[in-house]
């Protein structure tokens, strides 16, 4: 197929790219590089230096043979969205595009205005486009498990079955944000929704966990080709940040009591997932929701999982209980369904201590360029 990544720049997105141009399809990538200006912007940038997207398509070319065109623009702006869809009309759009960062979205109000405008505007932008230009074309939309929250029931994969004085009706599952980050994900969806009843659009809405890892299959022997990874409060994914902290001799900072618990995956598992998405399309007229992790563990079993194979490295790593500085519940019941990726095929990446290991070994040879100041800025949401 034709796979256009927007976003294709980001942590996952380049990831995806190669992966999916691997596995034979014909890919483009957009982006504005929104998330490095971020980066930069708040003294807040990755552990290593990551190449452009141009020089890291060439990278990807003159090791693969594998074209991969590069878009540079805003998605916001109406006038680049037309040129992208004219240059690379495509079958499928995975769409990354958005303001990543939860912590961020709580910063201040200019984080929360910028991740409002771009998040919503940009999902509104690929509505209208693929309306236009490409309406047959299948949408697959990152969103996240954030969206449900921590409900005291099962989470099911997307909808839910209501029973209600004496009738039934099926329903989008009831959702509860923890920032206003992970509220916009929820507009997005409700956007889609809408559009799919309305134009009879094709949209796969994949809530994904918090991701951990750089590995994957087309980067392992390519250093160069790997992609952002934060360790910073603001953008670094909770075990990445643990990983770098162990390393720094930094305290693992665990929020309040430390039982908040979640679905995470492997990098691998995310690309696999995209792709299995994207090769086995929703219906016309179908929004389909997929929950998109392997395995759940608390903020102390990761700390714990970390400290393990640390001391079994010879690192001395210590856990301190910090003041929570969001608003979430610390001790939860949590059972998320997540059965749709397995049957489409995935097979998942357990995390095992010889993943750790090897991140934990890749950390230390860039031990020299952590800064400690910018590990733990408590972004309050209250």
């Amino acid at each position: 197929m034709r796979i256009l990544i927007l976003g294709g720049d980001g942590y996952l997105g380049w990831p995806t790219a190669m992966h999916l141009s691997a596995n034979g399809h014909e890919v483009a990538v957009a982006d504005n590089y929104l998330r490095r200006q971020i980066c930069r912007d708040e003294d807040v940038e990755p552990l290593y230096e990551t190449l452009n997207l141009t020089r890291r398509a060439q990278l990807w070319n003159n090791l693969s043979g594998f074209d991969i065109p590069v878009f540079i623009g805003d998605l916001m702006q109406w006038d680049f969205v037309e040129e992208l869809f004219h240059k690379f009309t495509p079958d499928c759009i995975v769409h990354y595009a958005e303001q990543p960062a939860a912590p961020y979205s709580m910063l201040n109000r200019r984080a929360a205005t910028l991740t409002l405008q771009n998040n919503l505007m940009v999902t509104a932008n690929v509505i209208f486009a693929v309306r236009e230009f490409c309406p047959q074309a299948h949408i697959v939309k990152l969103g996240t498990m954030g969206e449900y929250g921590t409900p005291n029931i099962d989470i099911e994969e997307g909808w839910l079955d209501v029973e209600h004085k004496g009738r039934k009706e099926t329903f989008l599952f009831p959702r509860q944000a923890g920032s206003l980050y992970h509220t916009t994900k929820i507009m997005d969806t409700d956007l889609l929704w809408f559009y799919v009843r309305t134009w009879g659009m094709r949209v796969t809405d994949l809530m994904q966990g918090p991701v951990y890892g750089l590995f994957t299959d087309e980067n392992e022997s390519h250093e160069q080709l790997l992609p952002f990874f934060n360790y910073d409060e603001l953008f670094g994914t909770v075990l990445n940040r643990f990983v770098v902290q162990a390393v720094a001799g930094y305290p693992l900072t665990v929020y309040g009591k430390g039982g908040q618990t979640r679905g995470y995956l492997n990098i691998k598992d995310t690309l696999n997932c995209v792709r299995l998405a994207a090769e086995t399309p929703a219906r016309q007229g179908e929004l389909r929701i997929f929950n998109q992790l392997t395995e759940t563990f608390s903020v102390n079993e990761l700390a714990e999982r970390v400290r393990h194979v640390g001391s079994q490295m010879g690192i001395k790593v210590d856990i301190q209980s910090v003041e929570n500085p969001r608003k979430e519940a610390e001790n939860h019941y949590y059972n998320p369904t997540h059965t749709g990726l397995k049957d489409l095929g995935l097979k998942p990446n357990i995390l095992t201590d010889q993943t750790l290991e090897q991140l934990i070994e890749f950390v230390m040879r860039y031990k020299e360029k952590i800064r400690n100041g910018q590990i733990y800025r408590n972004v309050k949401w209250g």
